[in-house]
């Protein structure tokens, strides 16, 4: 008697979409169910391991690299694979989520790169999860274009020679889609995001001349990374597509991993590309993972933190040296600034402050950085041609003169500033405005000429539930308590529906997002991604 055939996967509670049948093909599904039932108990053993060295690091409050790998860190031999053409130089890329408008935009910004974003800088909605995967088919078949229906100006994509080469971020191991179950079970949406992307892209990419590329968020060991690398064989082998087509760049975003950088690019070497330097994520990571570790361990307000503070000095600088040693692109982290089409003096603050960062990087040693706006691009563009010239990356700076010790990654402390009143007032507004947005399907969004994503949501409500716990003082003589939260998150709603319009106001997501804010932010019980609950309460 033959085995039954396995069942299928389900889509759940979701309004059909238009041409979602060109996304969800009944051999893209079987594609995400083989790689749901092949990788998903691991997937979960690892959620499970997160949770084990949370509660090490809680009874220690410390961190070190790894004994079990120094031999992989001693080892000088080892490199990665080296870079496809179309990655070699990445000295400018350009991230946001894979809406139409933004697509086509982000693709002829004249940035080398485009994170085409289903993580941080998109909110989950099955809209658009599908149709972002659509847009990016679209784009490569050079069928895409777009009329805003509010300016009436039109997008069309220029010449294929002048689009930046696209890598897409799938999202983190935590975060599962519902409205993709088998047996009742919802496939985690990494395995969605990558699953439908490559089925359909990998092979068109070849024939670009590019490939399948992916940036992977929220690594928090070399087990994690072991898993993808897995993943990527698999995947390939299961549709032809030679080993080694794929590439990842792993955002160094939390603070275990960055004590195993050199391991996770040894588990992806056949696969590696790079690594990045993140931060409000790795800020996030840090207040998550030592939150009990008292008052040395409570973090400024977040603009407060730049990457010149000494811990985040030994952080990028550690990365740089680890990307080099390995022939991976070190890649720098994020300008957030958002032009101001009304005040020119904003912009040439701002435009100063991006200009000081990228240089920074660019004499580092970094290969290339983070723009969130295409206005920035030149800026960028203009610190790494200064630096770089006509070479498409400074790998052979292999920055010896590096030397971190397990403390200086931790070494909070040695920051001066302190938390401020203004800045917990930042914090509530910034996140109740991020998490409405999020709320109505935005993931990206401008809030005071920044562009934040997930992460400013997650170091806000963090920071907000440190400071509380910690009892901080601040500088007028208030307490952070659970009381003031409430009365600055009453004054932002206060504040808000005064900005916006009574009509306009209950048309949004407002009481909701103040409330989930407060929910993550002041509960004992800290949670561990405030896209959890969120997800539950998103349409």
């Amino acid at each position: 008697m033959s085995a039954p055939a396995p069942s299928s996967l389900a889509i759940v509670d979701a309004e059909p979409l238009p041409r979602q049948d060109e996304v969800l093909t009944p051999a893209a599904l079987a594609f995400v169910a083989e790689l749901h039932r092949r990788f998903t108990p691991r997937r979960n053993e690892l959620l499970a391991r997160r949770g084990e060295r949370r509660a090490e690091i809680a009874r220690t409050s410390t961190l070190d690299f790894l004994p079990e790998t120094a031999a992989i860190r001693a080892d000088d031999s080892w490199k990665v694979a080296p870079a496809p053409a179309a990655l070699n130089d990445r000295r400018v890329e350009i991230t946001g989520p894979t809406d139409r408008k933004m697509t086509i935009n982000a693709l002829n910004s004249g940035a080398r790169v485009w994170l085409a974003d289903f993580e941080d800088a998109s909110a989950p909605t099955w809209e658009n999860v599908v149709l972002g995967q659509l847009n990016l088919m679209d784009a490569y078949n050079r069928a895409i274009d777009f009329t805003d229906p509010r300016s009436g100006k039109s997008y069309a994509l220029k010449p294929a020679d002048e689009l930046a080469t696209v890598v897409t971020r799938p999202r983190g191991w935590h975060l599962n889609e519902r409205h993709l179950q088998l047996d009742g079970t919802p496939v985690p949406g990494a395995l969605v995001d990558f699953g439908l992307y490559f089925f359909h892209n990998a092979q068109r990419l070849i024939d670009l001349g590019k490939g399948p590329y992916f940036y992977l968020p929220k690594t928090e060991s070399h087990l994690e990374a072991r898993l993808w690398n897995d993943i990527f064989v698999f995947a390939q082998d299961r549709l032809g597509i030679p080993r080694g087509t794929v590439r990842a760049t792993v955002l160094i975003e939390t603070i275990t991993a960055a004590y195993e950088m050199e391991e996770i690019l040894y588990e992806l070497r056949e696969h590696a590309s790079g690594l990045n330097a993140g931060r409000w994520d790795y800020l996030f990571s840090i207040i998550k993972n030592f939150r009990d570790g008292g008052t040395k361990f409570v973090l400024p307000d977040r603009n407060a933190v730049t990457m010149t503070a000494p811990f985040m000095r030994a952080y990028t600088e550690l990365l740089v040296r680890t990307c080099h040693k390995r022939g991976a692109h070190a890649i720098g982290g994020m300008a957030a600034f958002i032009p101001s089409r009304r005040d020119a003096e904003v912009n040439k603050v701002a435009f100063e402050k991006v200009k000081a960062d990228k240089d920074r990087e660019a004499n580092d040693g970094f290969d290339g950085s983070w723009v969130a706006h295409p206005d920035l691009v030149p800026i960028a563009m203009a610190s790494f041609d200064a630096v770089l010239g006509e070479k498409p990356n400074q790998k052979e700076r292999l920055r010896e003169d590096v030397s971190v010790a397990a403390g200086d990654l931790i070494a909070i402390d040695t920051l001066h500033a302190k938390p401020t009143y203004d800045g917990l007032r930042n914090a509530v507004a910034v996140g109740i405005r991020y998490i409405e947005a999020w709320l109505r399907g935005m993931g990206a969004v401008a809030i005071f000429n920044l562009m934040e994503d997930a992460a400013t949501a997650e170091i806000s409500r963090s920071q907000i539930w440190q400071w509380i716990n910690a009892d901080v003082v601040f500088e007028n003589g208030e307490h952070a308590t659970a009381e003031l939260a409430r009365r600055i998150a009453a004054d932002e709603l206060a504040a808000i529906r005064a900005e916006t319009g009574d009509e306009a106001f209950a048309a949004g997501k407002w009481q909701q997002a103040h409330d989930l804010l407060l929910q993550v932010s002041l509960d004992q019980d800290y949670a561990d991604f405030l896209t959890l609950p969120a997800y539950e309460q998103l349409g």
